[in-house]
C-alpha cells in the first residue's frame, strides 16, 4: 500500500488516531500482518507516531492539532477525562494539570508519549458514570461533569487514607456555588463519601458569602 492512499483515506475521514484494527476495517483487502509492516516502516520514516502499543497518529505531511483530552480517551478505553484535568477545564481550580487525568473501569495505568503523561485511575463499574461529550475542535471528548470530577477527586484523596484537603485545592467559590447539589449527592452515594460535610466546612472557612452561602445552606 502506498502511504499517499493510506493518508488520503484517513484524512478524508478525519481519522487521525487509529489502530491496526481500524485500518483493517477501512481497507478490507489488506491483512493485519501487512499493515503492521507498513506501520513499522512509516513510523521509522516519521510518517506516523506511536501513542502506545497498537495505537498511532498521523504526523505527515504535518502533525495535526489533536486535543490531548481526545487522545486520553483513545489511548486507554473506556475512559473519561476527570480529576485535576476536568476541574481545571471547568475553572474550578486555578492550576493547569501537567498530566491528563482520567477515570477508567479497567486497571489503573499510565502512558507517556510525545504529547505528555496520561494517567488513568480505576473505579468500580457503578462509578463509571457522570460524564458527557464535548466537542473540542471537531473531536468528541468524553469528560466528567463538573460535579462528578469534584467527587472523583475527593474520593481518591480519601481512598488513600488522607483527609481530603479541599482548601489546598483552592476551589473557586463562585464556580463551586454554581454546581448542582443533587448531582454531587448522587455521585457521593456511589462512593459512600460525605461531600456535604466536606464542602460545607470548606465554604464556612471562607465566610460563607454570596452564592456559596446559599449552596451550603440548601
Amino acid at each position: 500500500m502506498r502511504f499517499e492512499d493510506f493518508y488520503k483515506e484517513l484524512a478524508d475521514k478525519k481519522y487521525y488516531v487509529f489502530s491496526c484494527e481500524d485500518l483493517c476495517a477501512f481497507f478490507s483487502v489488506q491483512k493485519k500482518a501487512s499493515f503492521k509492516q507498513h506501520l513499522y516502516r512509516w513510523k521509522q520514516n516519521g510518517m506516523v507516531s506511536s501513542l502506545r502499543r497498537n495505537l498511532y497518529e498521523l504526523t505527515f505531511p504535518k502533525a495535526y492539532d489533536i486535543p490531548d483530552m481526545f487522545l486520553a480517551n483513545r489511548i486507554y478505553a473506556p475512559s473519561y477525562v476527570s480529576l485535576e484535568t476536568a476541574l481545571s477545564h471547568y475553572s474550578l481550580i486555578p492550576e493547569v494539570s501537567m498530566a491528563v487525568t482520567s477515570i477508567t473501569a479497567k486497571t489503573t495505568r499510565r502512558f507517556k508519549n510525545r504529547h505528555g503523561l496520561f494517567i488513568y485511575r480505576s473505579v468500580k463499574n457503578q462509578a463509571f458514570c457522570g460524564y458527557t461529550v464535548e466537542n473540542h475542535n471537531g473531536f468528541d471528548v468524553l469528560i466528567a461533569e463538573a460535579e462528578k470530577a469534584l467527587v472523583d477527586y475527593v474520593y481518591f484523596k480519601a481512598s488513600r487514607g488522607n483527609k481530603p484537603d479541599i482548601e489546598a485545592l483552592r476551589l473557586d467559590k463562585k464556580k463551586l456555588a454554581g454546581l448542582n447539589r443533587k448531582k454531587i449527592e448522587k455521585y457521593s452515594r456511589i462512593y459512600g463519601i460525605n461531600m456535604e460535610g466536606i464542602l460545607h466546612g470548606y465554604l464556612r472557612n471562607f465566610g460563607q458569602s454570596g452564592q456559596a452561602t446559599r449552596y451550603a445552606g440548601k
